[in-house]
């Protein structure tokens, strides 16, 4: 498991020291600081060289896990919303024209009706962002299609990252349809195996 951000707010202090040493010209001696900071530096490279990305294949399979676990999801939601729109749209009264629709007894039933397809394309977003979030921000770092594939989500030092991040990456995914999934595509060649959301996150995806 990944130990870096122990590290963080004394490799803070010593980093002070060096970058003092190197661009004031003084030299100050402190041998116990400078081997506990290069201790710090080797363990940290250590940790980074330890980091398996993961690739674009394993994430693909993540991808379509969720896609599935979401759309069992909406399917549930949607039932019992599609009856009620039934049930209205076969309570429309002498519909012949377009204009039918607005004689006072059917405006209301309209309403209903797209008040509900609204309300699904709500939960719809909500679903999907919350799903994301609270499973990428938890300890586990992972959806439910990532923890089968044995991948999960972490900032770029391979901490965990906060529900703020992990929401900023998940909207970020519209830019990288908005590419006609290029953006998803860069998975798979990018340095750090980085698509395009994971990069406006800060973000990396590693194996377990």
């Amino acid at each position: 498991m990944l130990r870096t951000h122990r590290y963080t707010k004394n490799a803070k202090k010593f980093l002070h020291v060096r970058f003092f040493n190197e661009f004031s010209g003084i030299n100050v001696h402190n041998p116990i600081l400078l081997t506990k900071l290069n201790a710090m530096e080797t363990l940290r490279a250590s940790e980074q060289e330890d980091i398996q990305y993961a690739g674009f294949w394993l994430r693909f399979a993540a991808y379509i896990i969720d896609k599935l676990i979401l759309g069992v999801m909406g399917f549930i939601l949607a039932v019992p919303a599609i009856i009620i729109i039934v049930t209205f749209a076969l309570g429309l009264d002498n519909v012949s024209e377009p204009v039918d629709l607005l004689a006072d007894g059917n405006l209301l039933k309209v309403g209903v009706i797209v008040g509900i397809i609204m309300l699904l394309a709500l939960f719809s977003i909500v679903i999907g962002w919350l799903y994301y979030a609270l499973f990428e921000s938890s300890k586990h770092g992972a959806t439910l299609g990532k923890l089968a594939v044995g991948i999960k989500v972490t900032n770029c030092m391979g901490e965990r990252i906060s529900f703020g991040q992990a929401t900023g990456r998940y909207f970020a995914k519209i830019i990288s349809d908005l590419t006609v999934y290029i953006g998803y595509i860069m998975a798979g060649f990018t340095e750090k195996k980085q698509a395009l959301h994971d990069m406006l996150a800060n973000c990396i995806v590693i194996k377990r």
